[in-house]
């Protein structure tokens, strides 16, 4: 982790791979701004970089592409496209050095999204069969690699996220087009911005 003396990266810097007991002994400084996921534009970790703390909408002015990602703390949620749309892509704590490490479709990273991370111990879903909470209901508390070998449906047309965070997946297995889930009522696929009704696995968002 980096931490660094002024807001935007600015002052002091110093990176840290261990605990640290005392920040002012060994920073001196007793604020920090600490820098959460690194963007590259080449594999492993090379070329341009940009270092981000927070919600952007737009990524356009910082790189042209985005081949490997450093996530330093926090989960975040990658788009494809500008003002958090395209594809979405969820990571946790770790290193990606290409874009197949976090099951990309291409190398387009326009905005991002950071969320805390979820200090519950309990998590629960409900998927409904139809939209607006119809037709056939299963509660869920723990991850579903094949939806229909537990549902019986291919197809999910609202769902009801009442503890902790989730991801949808397009396929079996955790595979195909990702789609975050935060606790909330979603009354049709279009509200989780789904492509289609077809899910094919699930489970909760924790360091995988």
């Amino acid at each position: 982790m980096r931490v660094y003396e002024r807001p935007d990266f600015g002052g002091q810097i110093m990176e840290f791979m261990d605990d640290c007991p005392s920040v002012y002994d060994r920073f001196r400084y007793r604020d920090i701004h600490s820098c959460q996921i690194i963007f590259y534009e080449d594999r492993n970790f090379q070329g341009r970089h940009y270092e981000c703390s927070s919600d952007c909408a737009d990524l356009s002015p910082y790189f042209s592409r985005c081949n490997s990602i450093r996530v330093e703390s926090d989960w975040w949620v990658l788009y494809e496209k500008p003002n958090y749309m395209g594809y979405q892509y969820v990571l946790t704590r770790g290193e990606y050095p290409d874009y197949q490490r976090w099951m990309g479709f291409n190398d387009n990273i326009w905005s991002c999204r950071t969320y805390p991370y979820y200090r519950g111990d309990s998590y629960r879903m409900k998927i409904y069969e139809r939209p607006d909470f119809g037709g056939q209901m299963m509660e869920f508390m723990d991850d579903c690699p094949s939806v229909y070998d537990r549902f019986r449906y291919r197809d999910i047309h609202s769902c009801h996220v009442m503890d902790g965070y989730w991801i949808f997946y397009e396929h079996p297995n955790y595979r195909g087009r990702q789609y975050f889930m935060r606790p909330g009522e979603y009354r049709r696929y279009s509200d989780w911005r789904g492509y289609s009704s077809t899910i094919g696995s699930f489970r909760r968002m924790r360091d995988f």
